[in-house]
């Protein structure tokens, strides 16, 4: 017989898992064992000072949940750690009473929770505190609207419409009507669609990660898996890609970008997302996108977009438009824009500082009219800065180390 079995409660599960992980140990599903049970190199491969035993597999979907436990657990050590989700404590306790010793709670000192996780138990919305658009008062809405006007480069109607659409969102969010702002933007590779989204999180002064899901990923039959979870039970049982994201994010801006790449499963996930304002997984579990902000981009051309997406779909999305290539001197204030925070980083970072007047330099350079596609603009630029380090400070490029910190502090983000 087993010493004991922890249960956790699930909005304190990540946490208790980082955690462990701090500790040295790795979480491990039952359904790996499960699924190999006479495999006996599996169990005596099992470490118990660095595994710990997650057991709600079985939980889920196993009618002899008695039997299969008692087989399976006397196969691991006395020290072996075993966990649960207490959603399916009684249960548990039940058909594996002859299995442990005891039944307790996992502790947690509180002072080691994050706040604001954004996970909760099965079926109850999950609650974080994200920097939300809806959140903003009327004068820092005006201050918001204005700052990333400045900020993201061209596409003067869409900025104008951008502020229209944001402000008949918040009255009808108000009123209960409008959970969600969903823009689907279409255009050319490299014309500024993506930039929309990280332009937004850094309106918001986003200190974690913007939440991007490329769904040039998820063209498979089994991407809804991928993007939401597997059920409980099945090998390499996670959470999806998207609860991910957004949970490791601070600002309530999700980008999905190739949308078009999906297939019809996915997309008629999103329908639901964008009618309930909620991504729910494979395991009930949800996280209330209330007050969000959704940027779906496309390559797709207006023509393909009423026969690749439904007309269901299409009605749900607030906001549809096409993006174009940016003007010549919407071109040059990007360039003055990327060099200067490209001089920012590097004058972070090395002792010989550089001019924030350089940018001017850099405008004259380069000719901004032989580059439609954005990416390309950027990569001249990083090129055309480098050639200038190398001349004004070669030493920067030729010892080892400090090229390494170069290239991961000047050109490791965008």
């Amino acid at each position: 017989m087993k010493h004991e079995l922890l249960f956790f409660e699930r909005d304190i599960f990540y946490e208790y898992k980082i955690l462990k992980q701090t500790e040295g140990y790795e979480i491990v599903s039952i359904s790996k064992y499960l699924f190999d049970v006479n495999n006996t190199d599996l169990f005596s491969n099992f470490d118990g000072a660095s595994q710990i035993i997650d057991l709600t597999a079985l939980a889920v979907g196993y009618n002899e949940m008695q039997m299969i436990g008692e087989q399976i657990l006397l196969k691991f050590p006395d020290d072996a750690i075993f966990i649960a989700d207490k959603k399916h404590e009684e249960v548990l306790r039940y058909n594996l009473r002859y299995c442990f010793e005891n039944f307790n709670n996992v502790e947690v000192e509180p002072h080691l929770l994050k706040q604001g996780n954004g996970n909760t138990s099965s079926g109850k919305p999950i609650t974080s505190k994200y920097r939300r658009i809806i959140d903003l008062t009327d004068d820092e809405l005006e201050t918001f609207l204005q700052k990333f006007r400045e900020a993201l480069y061209g596409h003067e109607k869409f900025k104008d419409d951008f502020a229209e659409q944001v402000k008949n969102f918040r009255v009808f969010n108000k009123l209960g009507e409008h959970k969600i702002l969903s823009f689907f933007l279409m255009g050319e590779s490299g014309v500024g669609k993506t930039e929309v989204a990280r332009t937004l999180h850094r309106c918001f002064d986003g200190k974690k990660k913007l939440a991007k899901v490329n769904f040039g990923n998820y063209s498979s039959e089994f991407s809804l898996s991928s993007l939401i979870g597997s059920a409980r039970g099945y090998i390499g049982s996670e959470d999806g890609e998207i609860f991910i994201r957004v949970r490791d994010t601070d600002v309530g801006v999700i980008l999905i970008d190739e949308f078009e790449k999906s297939n019809a499963t996915l997309f008629n996930y999103f329908l639901d997302v964008l009618e309930s304002g909620k991504i729910i997984s494979s395991l009930a579990e949800e996280i209330d996108l209330n007050g969000f902000i959704i940027i779906f981009t496309s390559n797709i051309s207006k023509e393909n977009f009423t026969n690749k997406i439904s007309p269901e779909l299409r009605s749900r999305f607030d906001y549809k438009g096409l993006f174009t290539l940016l003007y010549n001197q919407d071109k040059k204030k990007f360039v003055e824009f990327r060099v200067k925070s490209i001089i920012k980083k590097y004058n972070a970072e090395f002792e010989n500082k550089l001019n924030d007047s350089l940018f001017e330099y850099f405008v004259s350079q380069i000719n901004v009219a032989k580059y439609s596609n954005m990416r390309d603009l950027n990569k001249k630029i990083k090129r055309a800065f480098v050639d200038y380090i190398s001349i004004q400070t070669p030493e920067v490029l030729t010892d080892s180390g400090s090229l390494r910190k170069f290239a991961k502090k000047i050109f490791g983000g965008n």
